[in-house]
């Protein structure tokens, strides 16, 4: 029984990460056929924001799929996908700043993104076997708590990780906004609705956050149910 009534706890996370979902897509949607006023292309403004905080070795490379953009610390390359690469709209170059943002914060020692890089192994390991250490668990009898346990902490780091993007995301949203305004390549007018875009990608991370929680109070619950 108490696998149906812990479900309840995902409901309202759930519904708000749907929330999520369609505001970014709405909002990128919108502004991704509005084209800056300069003309500038979102490769290029990651370029100069790059270059304007003497990032000139991290490279900026095109890659497949839509929204796939991500800065790779490890290579120190920038990849935009196929949709922002070239694209002159306000939602692409919104989040090539956002991406360049974070390579910033690598250049910089950011230390909640060092921490967040530190936890991917174990998060990604807590994020795949917490689940079916708990099932095994349960169905062991006694001997099974001790699985539970450790499948809860596993998935504990899994929920750090979420919980620690965060902040990560929201400075680097605000670092892309601020670099945007102080080299001068977008207009006061279009400022705005690059804030937005940012704003509504940052609710995805909030939802993911809020879902881990409630998974692992579930994985509590559910501990608790065996003593």
């Amino acid at each position: 029984m108490f696998w149906d009534t812990t479900v309840i706890l995902l409901i309202p996370a759930l519904i708000f990460a749907m929330y999520a979902q369609a505001k970014v897509q709405g909002t990128f949607s919108k502004y991704a056929r509005v084209r800056n006023r300069y003309g500038y292309t979102a490769e290029e403004v990651a370029r100069k924001i790059l270059d304007s905080m003497g990032l000139y070795d991290v490279r900026i490379e095109r890659v497949p799929g839509n929204l796939t953009d991500h800065y790779d610390p490890r290579a120190r390359v920038l990849r935009l996908s196929e949709s922002v690469y070239g694209s002159e709209s306000i939602a692409a170059i919104g989040v090539a700043a956002h991406e360049a943002g974070h390579a910033i914060q690598h250049a910089k020692g950011y230390v909640p993104l060092t921490v967040r890089n530190s936890l991917v192994p174990v998060a990604n390991l807590g994020a795949n076997l917490a689940w079916p250490l708990v099932i095994l668990g349960f169905f062991m009898g006694a001997p099974g708590l001790q699985l539970i346990n450790i499948g809860i902490l596993l998935f504990s780091a899994a929920v750090l990780f979420q919980v620690i993007t965060l902040p990560v995301e929201f400075d680097a949203s605000n670092r892309a906004i601020a670099l945007l305004q102080s080299n001068a390549l977008f207009t006061r007018e279009d400022i705005e609705p690059a804030r937005r875009v940012l704003q509504a990608a940052a609710l995805t991370y909030v939802a993911a956050a809020l879902v881990s929680i409630m998974q692992l109070l579930r994985l509590i619950i559910i501990r608790n149910s065996r003593e």
